[in-house]
């Protein structure tokens, strides 16, 4: 049985997601990256070369003034990633798609193009759309309510994976000299009827040398842990500790076993943001460096409003108790962050202020315990990654290019120490995003 290695996700937000407002004013960052598709391309090639797993592009359809630079001008994701499949050969490439704003055919058939043009390498990440706005995009009066989001999320998934198997492997001979393109009795129609979609079938186009394409979830909630025992190959959470990362594992991979499947089919995989010195104390420098330019309370206390429905919080009193009644507001958006902020604040006593400024430092850098083990020199950011993989605590990173110069230091010096561990690989395994994360064809 070959070594568990660690496996490798890169997310690119161009000039700035969320908490880095002033991330394009870096000199190495285009002011136009995130509708750049040369700057995407030149970013692929670096994770490719570094034999980083996949590339996972980030998606929403409602903005706001108040929202982060990279929101408010970016690529929509399959249409970039088709793109990128064009310059790369073996990196995964994961798109974001809401299943509260997709039909399952379309997102099905979209799919299935980008796992053939790139030669079964693509990822769907599943999200229900926590931003309530996005409904009037889309002809409705109001969101989805939290369980609708999900139900529509399992049926669709459903759909999309009965959808991806209408064609058997050589349904379509091709044979010219018999003349005969297809075997009729190897293409089979779906004829689902459910509670939120009626689709016959079956999808036209075959399937990818994976089979079908890989699928990504997030989601905290019960009904999202659910969703990603059930469906998920691999699951992007938010890890604070290594024990809190540990434990989320420990649950996902639980439930996974309670429907019967196998729990090391299911990678678990954080995002995380680091931050690499000469030295600790550099490290150290440097992040307080980075917190001054890219970050601004202003901006932070007007996005904090998107947990609960863009609300407007410039108007309260930043050094009173935090308003818990807003908490209502969120029942339709990002309710399980929104309610765990909210039962922070009451229970600790916390201003709007001190609440704000919690969720820059969350922002800033995801895993902040114990002295923020992803803050400091190549030996102690290696170290911190090895000792969370080894502990049980994730199977895969997800890491948030920002900064290009980090990014680089992390290839040149943090990843040579993890190979010399043998906790990444050296080569990719494979040709396609299944057989490169050890996973089963499709």
């Amino acid at each position: 049985m070959s070594k568990r290695q660690l496996k490798l996700g890169l997310v690119p937000t161009g000039v700035g997601g969320p908490g880095n407002y002033n991330r394009w004013l870096d000199p190495e960052i285009p002011a136009n990256a995130s509708v750049d598709v040369n700057w995407f391309a030149d970013v692929a090639r670096q994770a490719e070369d570094a034999k980083f797993d996949w590339l996972f592009i980030v998606d929403s359809q409602f903005i706001t003034p108040n929202s982060p630079p990279h929101y408010l001008s970016r690529l929509e994701p399959l249409t970039l990633l088709s793109a990128l499949a064009m310059v790369t050969r073996h990196i995964g490439l994961v798109g974001t798609l809401s299943t509260s704003y997709n039909d399952p055919f379309n997102v099905a058939r979209r799919l299935a193009s980008l796992d053939l043009i790139s030669g079964g390498r693509a990822g769907w990440n599943v999200v229900t759309t926590g931003d309530a706005g996005t409904a009037s995009n889309f002809s409705r009066e109001e969101h989805f309510d939290y369980e609708e989001r999900h139900s529509r999320a399992e049926e669709a998934i459903e759909v999309a994976r009965g959808l991806w198997r209408s064609y058997e492997d050589g349904a379509l001979p091709r044979d010219r000299e018999k003349k005969l393109f297809l075997d009729p009795s190897k293409l089979h129609s779906l004829n689902h009827k459910g509670r939120h979609f009626s689709v016959a079938g079956p999808l036209n186009i075959e399937r990818s040398p994976q089979g079908e394409p890989i699928i990504f979830q997030a989601g905290d909630s019960n009904p999202g842990r659910d969703l990603g025992a059930r469906y998920a190959d691999a699951v992007f959470t938010h890890g604070s500790t290594l024990e809190a990362t540990r434990a989320f594992r420990d649950d996902m991979r639980k439930r996974a076993a309670s429907l019967g499947r196998d729990p090391d089919s299911v990678l678990i995989s954080p995002g995380i943001k680091f931050v690499i010195g000469d030295t600790d104390a550099d490290a150290v420098e440097l992040e307080r460096h980075y917190a001054a330019h890219d970050h601004s309370f202003d901006w932070a206390l007007r996005e904090f409003g998107r947990l609960f429905g863009w609300h407007d919080f410039t108007t309260y009193d930043l050094d009173a108790p935090f308003p818990a009644e807003v908490l209502k507001l969120a029942e339709k958006s990002w309710y399980t962050a929104a309610k765990a902020i909210t039962e922070r604040a009451v229970a600790e006593k916390l201003s709007l202020r001190q609440v704000v400024e919690a969720t820059q430092n969350r922002e800033r850098v995801a895993s902040v315990g114990r002295g923020k083990p992803f803050v400091g020199s190549p030996v102690t950011v290696a170290g911190s990654i090895a000792e969370w993989f080894e502990n049980g605590a994730l199977d895969g990173l997800n890491i948030y290019l920002e900064h290009p110069a980090q990014f680089r230091r992390f290839v040149a010096e943090v990843l040579p120490i993890l190979r010399e561990k043998g906790i990444v690989r050296t080569e990719y395994e494979g040709a396609t995003l299944r057989e490169n994360l050890g996973l089963s064809r499709g």
